[in-house]
């Protein structure tokens, strides 16, 4: 009875990382940067969730933070606030922290809340890859199939996204000139 549930509750957890996969792909897809804050915001939602169910707290604080943190990023841009995300991220992750190993969602977080509040288009997404290796590793320590699938689709897609807006600048100062 309990490794069924056991089974059952992995198969509900990693059913949650692959839909976060399907999101995530959607998300950094996007040149728009407020739709891409958008799909983001539903993406760290249903993380949460995937990491709640893979049991791992320090993950599923990040996740709230980041979700939290993005719907705040749609309407306002500032420091103070980045500085106020980043310091709760930090401080309560550091105290959840069981192991060293719990360092990378928080630092995952720092760098997004960073590139979320401070950053735009290229320099944002390039941000969001250093994020995004910080989350691979998490996913891979803690077992996470489609957070890995993700996070190694998300470095992908925002290269392709990033060559896509340099195409599009270098475009326009051809048109303007």
């Amino acid at each position: 009875m309990i490794v069924d549930f056991i089974s059952e509750q992995s198969l509900l957890a990693q059913t949650f990382g692959l839909i976060s996969f399907a999101l995530g792909l959607s998300t950094f897809y996007q040149k728009d940067d407020r739709r891409l804050k958008i799909v983001m915001l539903i993406l760290n939602l249903n993380h949460l969730v995937h990491y709640l169910l893979m049991g791992s707290v320090v993950s599923a604080l990040s996740a709230l933070l980041s979700t939290l943190r993005t719907a705040t990023a749609i309407y306002i841009s500032s420091a103070w606030v980045a500085l106020g995300f980043i310091t709760v991220s930090m401080s309560l992750g550091f105290s959840l922290a069981d192991s060293i190993w719990d360092l990378w969602p928080i630092m995952g977080t720092v760098i997004g809340t960073y590139s979320v509040f401070m950053l735009q288009g290229i320099a944002m997404r390039l941000a969001f890859l250093a994020g995004a290796t910080c989350w691979l590793i998490n996913n891979i320590l803690i077992g996470s199939i489609g957070g890995t699938l993700l996070e190694v689709s998300v470095i992908s897609i925002n290269v392709v996204t990033i060559m896509r807006l340099l195409k599009d600048k270098k475009q326009l100062v051809a048109t303007n000139q």
